[in-house]
């Protein structure tokens, strides 16, 4: 069973529901309000595996996609992304819009109403206290955040009562809806006499308000959750969800053809399994779309690549259409760029990528890279020498990097590959942009708002003092310009054209080289039913709340 949804662009009207969700439109479309209905049992067990271990679990703190596994199942966010775009709340009794009141017309002074009775796993009440604290610790300047984006701009946020806070934008941001839809809010009581939130107790010990509470770790080998009979929506209508890690991307697909695994999450079943996995006997097997994208990531602090010549001659010689086919069976769709082509904002007319190793050996002699006594090019000093590293046990990346590596060699580039397991790779030396150069997966939206400050402006950079996920350390004023526009823009007219040139800026500098836009294969037995594709989320729990075995 095959349904392959990878093209499809979104829609004006669907950008246009998303921005009145966003709010200085009508109302919001509300796919889910169903807050206090009469949960189920929750019975039966669920394996989950994922080839990456979350080891990240406050919310708050850098991390990185498989970590919002867990946090799905655990925390819960305001109000979320459906598959179509439209937002429908989950802690807030409303999705906040100029037409009910939620947000002013001018978009600066915003009020949310919250659930009554909600409690945290530990049965203390959830408040708009929990709330207000969650948002202001991301820009606490003591506090390790994962993204300051949009939070900077709050001021005076108020609680009202118990289950109403209202506060003040500094400054019109149309991407704050999406900011919220991926915020997931902590406990303030748990933080209580803490003198350093970066190593509070809670970090290793989560406690949410989602539909699953955290009842044990195997370090290396797999998370066990348990129902939350507590839960204010519907569900969970499962008694365990175990979270397994299995690194090997072969051991993944044998276990689930064996039965040892019930839903295979990231990195999913790789395509040379395609074939026989739509075989095998009680298993439903599709093939979907992502917003995610592959590359092959710069560090751009490094000497190597501070030259234009460098990062075209490098794309030039990567044979992306090989590995896409050889490799990959062909599912994957090649890119130009980080935005889904599911996107409204998506640039179609971005220059093509062509592999030409005599181009790629040109733009270097006109650069003065000339080959040393090795056959390594060099300038100034600085050799074409760097290392290469992504996810140990990950086969199709580490035969790609085989690829780039001997293409590289053959115009003088030397690349080093330099691969660990996943907790080590995608921990402080992939957040602290202590890599050269990365093979790497990433989901650069918030939902399906087109805002990617956290990502690329230039003060988003952890490694350059900054608070955000710009580990390619990539600084551009035009970039930064544009991410201002896009943000104060909430006409999806005129904030399509600022992206699309973002786009056409981004593909000039190649602060990473561009390969392919995801088109994973899931797979899950056929006695499990929840289990959706989003391409507006950025891992497979966003529902597991609804994830039923039987």
């Amino acid at each position: 069973m095959t349904d392959t949804t990878r093209t499809g662009h979104m829609n004006r009207r669907q950008a246009l529901t998303l921005m009145g969700a966003a709010g200085l439109m009508g109302p919001a479309m509300i796919g889910r309000d169903r807050a206090f209905a009469a949960n189920a049992d929750p019975s039966g067990q669920i394996v989950l595996a994922f080839s990456q271990e979350p080891t990240v679990f406050n919310p708050l703190m850098p991390h990185i996609e498989v970590d919002e596994g867990v946090y799905y199942a655990v925390f819960d966010t305001l109000f979320d992304f459906d598959p179509e775009g439209a937002l429908f709340p989950i802690l807030a009794t409303e999705v906040p819009t100029v037409a009910n009141g939620g947000i002013s017309e001018d978009g600066l002074s915003w009020r949310l109403k919250l659930k009554d009775g909600v409690t945290w796993h530990d049965g203390t009440p959830f408040t708009a206290e929990d709330v207000k604290f969650t948002l202001e610790l991301t820009v606490d300047p003591d506090f390790r955040s994962f993204r300051s984006t949009g939070y900077s701009f709050m001021r005076n946020i108020t609680v009202v009562s118990d289950t109403e806070l209202t506060w003040e934008m500094s400054e019109p941001f149309a991407p704050m809806a999406a900011i919220l839809a991926s915020t997931y809010i902590i406990p303030k009581h748990a933080f209580d006499g803490v003198e350093d939130a970066n190593t509070a107790p809670f970090n290793n010990a989560p406690i949410g308000t989602g539909p699953f509470r955290f009842k044990n770790r195997m370090a290396g080998d797999h998370i066990e959750l348990e129902a939350n009979g507590e839960y204010h929506m519907d569900g969970p209508f499962l008694k365990t969800l175990i979270i397994k890690y299995v690194p090997d991307l072969n051991v993944l697909y044998t276990q689930f053809k064996s039965g040892d695994i019930d839903v295979v999450g990231m990195q999913y079943i790789t395509p040379d399994h395609l074939a026989e996995a739509e075989t095998l006997p009680n298993k439903v097997v599709t093939v979907a779309g992502t917003a995610t994208f592959e590359s092959l990531g710069l560090n751009m602090m490094r000497p190597q690549f501070q030259d234009p010549a460098v990062r075209k001659a490098l794309y030039a010689a990567l044979d992306k259409t090989s590995i896409i086919d050889a490799l990959y069976y062909g599912v994957p769709t090649p890119t130009e760029t980080y935005m889904p082509q599911q996107s409204y904002y998506y640039n179609d007319q971005l220059p093509q990528h062509e592999f030409d190793l005599e181009k790629a050996a040109a733009l270097l002699d006109e650069a003065g890279w000339m080959p040393g006594a090795d056959g390594v090019r060099e300038k100034d000093g600085v050799r074409l020498e760097f290392t290469n590293s992504t996810t140990a046990g990950n086969h199709l990346r580490e035969q790609a990097q085989q690829f780039i590596q001997q293409t590289f060699g053959a115009i003088g580039v030397k690349m080093e590959i330099k691969n660990f397991p996943p907790a080590v790779m995608w921990g402080d030396y992939w957040m602290n942009s202590e890599f050269d150069t990365v093979v790497v997966g990433l989901n650069t939206l918030a939902g399906a708002d087109p805002d990617t400050s956290s990502f690329f402006m230039s003060s988003m950079s952890p490694a350059r003092g900054g608070a955000g996920q710009n580990t390619f350390a990539y600084q551009s004023e035009r970039v930064d310009e544009l991410l201002v526009a896009g943000a104060s823009s909430f006409v999806p007219e005129e904030r399509k054209a600022i992206y699309e040139e973002l786009q056409e800026v981004i593909r000039e500098d190649l602060p990473f080289l561009p390969m392919f836009q995801y088109a994973v294969i899931k797979g899950r037995k056929d006695d499990v039913s929840g289990p959706a594709s989003n391409v507006n989320n950025r891992i497979d729990t966003w529902n597991v709340r609804d994830w039923t075995r039987g």
